[in-house]
């Protein structure tokens, strides 16, 4: 039955980098990484789990926050060695610094630009660290 998560080119730590990309715009919202129990939760609940590497544990996206990630379509690339998550955002947030997306920073004459703005206070969402 793990055929499909055989196939995956798990890096040296065992973990394939992930992109969530929004199913209706198309963004792409976040890089993240998976290993094994990640992808095989997230195809077994239809809800994004992903691997920390800061906290080296296992977490769902919004377990905290309630921004989860409902799947649409899990791709695999030409390499097998990047997953695509087709997801339906909720809340419009999918970054931890209260943002629709965690790329908002932009290149601009040499320095790096919040381009997009933060729609809630993370101290709202997660309270205070």
């Amino acid at each position: 039955m793990s055929e499909w998560l055989d196939a995956v080119k798990w890096n040296s730590d065992g973990l394939a980098p992930v992109i969530a990309q929004d199913a209706l715009a198309g963004e792409v919202l976040t890089l993240a990484w998976m290993n094994r129990e990640a992808l095989d939760r997230t195809a077994q609940t239809g809800f994004a789990h992903y691997w920390s590497r800061s906290r080296s544990k296992l977490w769902k996206k919004g377990e905290r926050s309630g921004h989860v990630q409902k799947i649409r379509e899990i791709r695999l690339d030409c390499d097998n060695d990047a997953i695509l998550l087709v997801v339906e955002q909720s809340g419009g947030i999918a970054c931890h610094t209260g943002r629709r997306r965690c790329f908002f920073q932009r290149l601009e004459d040499g320095t790096w630009r919040a381009v997009e703005p933060v729609l809630k206070d993370p101290k709202a969402i997660y309270g205070e660290e």
